[in-house]
């Protein structure tokens, strides 16, 4: 199975339920920071990710986006930013 790039973005109102959100995501994440990351994974993690954050988040008052980004397009960072690379990846 292929892994895709996607940017996923969240905005959760109750602050138990953000550091909820934020340890959950941040065993996917490869970059990024707060509440908008980058996450590496594959189509069946994915599934795994929305049906998790929908147990997590209230859906009336929270905001989860899940953007897959295209390896085509070319990467502008600035400052201190960064962008995951890698060809090869291995969580231990």
């Amino acid at each position: 199975m292929s892994r895709r790039l996607y940017l996923v973005a969240y905005d959760v109102c109750q602050p138990r339920r953000l550091n909820r959100v934020y340890r959950y995501l941040s065993s996917y994440k490869v970059n990024g920071q707060k509440s908008v990351i980058e996450i590496w994974v594959t189509p069946a993690e994915l599934k795994h990710i929305r049906l998790s954050l929908k147990e997590i988040m209230d859906k009336t008052e929270d905001r989860l986006h899940i953007i897959a980004l295209d390896p085509r397009q070319p990467v502008s960072c600035h400052g201190q930013a960064s962008h995951f690379q890698q060809t090869f990846f291995c969580i231990v």
